[in-house]
């Protein structure tokens, strides 16, 4: 028994001190790769013979940092926003405008960069919400709500009256594709939308259009939004799919919608995505087809996407004046967004007496003289100014801790 115990006391012995000697190694691993990050920083004539002895005693690490400071300036170079000039765009869009005219079954995939003139900030963009959150800063906030289709939306939706574009495949939340007045079969808003909330116990399930952001309470994996079914009184969730997650409702996502779109184009137009997540979605390329009967890619994005290679075309321009170079092009008059028309008020499920006040988000007002047929939020939504949407930028910080943990 005495021997078994002295072994169970060595064994513990042996573990610690092994232990201490990894922590030990790791901590002079850190102040040799400090040491000689602090070398290479200089430059090369102003080092000491100290210094370049240091380097030529840890040859590996200083291939390591030179490969790290590489792959860093690649990273910077695919961030950083690039400009057509104006002759050139102006050519771009008319090969774009051919590729239009000439299509068969043209969808379009839209993404953050399209809502940046409504003021809704995008997340990859140098001053994108997850760019400034990865950089430790605070994102500011903004009530979501005020934003309006912008003239790239009603652009979409123009093409699509005039039976140019078939379908819509968003990644957006904003719903300002369904405010623009685009039908809903021919939008897929692949991630959600802020102004839907849904009844999932009923079957089929039971959609609510609101005038207001109905994600105040939710968050990734956090969905109810604390109002009730008015015909079984479960609870409503959001349609939102954050980072991390699988989005799985019929509507508004309209998967179905999307993959049969895909199987048909044959040209898709990229505007204002950086497709770091849409590329994920095999069904939406077509990749099990060789690649000489993938449907021809056009982009507009300022920065640089991992489908520029197999792009026909890159536009580095501002999805706005691309779009309205491109109407011109087309010769098709761009409508200008009118609140009076906007869809949301008509398919807009109005609050029961006892959920006026489940919200403080602001409710989209519609045009003087109709303000009857909303429901009286009271004071709260009155007071509710600089709000975010409890969508937008969540599951980023939890995704980037199980990045680091697998690491």
């Amino acid at each position: 028994m005495e021997e078994e115990a002295d072994t169970g006391v060595s064994s513990r012995t042996e573990r610690k001190a092994l232990e201490k000697a990894k922590i030990l190694q790791r901590e002079r691993e850190r102040k040799i790769f400090r040491l000689v990050g602090r070398v290479l920083k200089k430059p090369e004539a102003d080092r000491s013979e100290e210094e370049a002895a240091v380097l030529l005693l840890h040859g590996e690490t200083v291939e390591e940092l030179c490969k790290r400071q590489v792959r860093t300036n690649v990273l910077k170079r695919k961030q950083e926003e690039v400009f057509d000039d104006a002759d050139e765009l102006k050519s771009k869009v008319r090969q774009l405008a051919v590729a239009v005219k000439q299509a068969k079954h043209l969808v379009v995939y839209t993404g953050a960069g399209i809502s940046t003139a409504a003021s809704i900030p995008d997340y990859r963009g140098p001053n994108g919400v997850w760019t400034q959150l990865q950089k430790g800063r605070t994102v500011s906030s903004s009530d979501l709500s005020k934003a309006e289709p912008t003239l790239t939306h009603m652009c979409v939706r123009m093409l699509h009256k005039e039976k140019l574009v078939q379908h819509v495949v968003s990644q957006n939340c904003d719903g300002l594709h369904l405010r623009s007045g685009l039908p809903r079969h021919a939008l897929s808003e692949l991630h959600g939308n802020m102004f839907i909330e849904v009844c999932t116990t009923c079957s089929p399930v039971r959609e609510y259009v609101r005038l207001f952001d109905v994600t105040e309470r939710t968050s990734l994996h956090r969905h109810g939004t604390c109002r009730r079914c008015s015909h079984c009184g479960s609870e409503l969730r959001d349609t939102i799919v954050h980072f991390g997650e699988r989005g799985t409702l019929e509507q508004p996502l309209n998967w179905k919608g999307a993959a049969e779109a895909a199987k048909m184009a044959d040209v898709i137009l990229c505007l204002g995505s950086s497709l770091k997540v849409l590329k994920k979605y095999a069904c939406l390329w077509c990749m099990n087809r060789p690649a000489s009967k993938r449907p021809k890619l056009y982009i507009v994005n300022l920065q640089w996407t991992p489908k520029d290679d197999l792009a026909k075309l890159k536009i580095h321009g501002k999805c706005d004046e691309v779009m309205s170079l491109l109407m011109e092009e087309l010769n098709i008059q761009i409508p200008v967004y009118d609140r009076a028309e906007d869809p949301i008020f008509s398919l807009a499920t109005p609050l029961r007496q006892e959920e006026v006040d489940s919200h403080t988000r602001e409710v989209i007002a519609p045009l003087d003289g109709q303000e009857d047929c909303l429901p009286d939020s009271g004071e709260q939504a009155e007071e509710a100014t600089a709000v975010q949407g409890g969508w937008f930028g969540r599951g980023y910080g939890k995704g980037r801790k199980k990045k680091k943990k697998a690491a």
